[in-house]
């Protein structure tokens, strides 16, 4: 098992980055959360390793609307709650 945290950074917000998001995550069995962080979409993302770098991955592509420019990559706690959830955001 794999916990990553992620800062992806672009044309990522207004075009449904974290609805897409909460949909691969459910199709690729990832625990964790998203949400916007000031100009950015922040996830901590949770689950056996090649379900993450897949992740990773879809991330880098995005959904339809969507550039991304760069995404931060750092190992982490996984998270305290299952399944995939949208936070409000900071």
């Amino acid at each position: 098992m794999k916990a990553k945290r992620l800062r992806i950074s672009g044309r990522v917000q207004g075009v449904g980055y974290r609805d897409w998001m909460c949909g691969e995550a459910a199709r690729l069995g990832v625990s964790g959360w998203v949400r916007n962080a000031g100009g950015a979409v922040e996830a901590l993302i949770y689950g056996e390793i090649d379900a993450v770098e897949e992740m990773v991955r879809a991330c880098r592509r995005g959904p339809r609307g969507a550039h991304v420019a760069a995404i931060e990559e750092t190992l982490a706690e996984p998270p305290e709650t299952d399944g995939f959830q949208r936070q409000p955001s900071v």
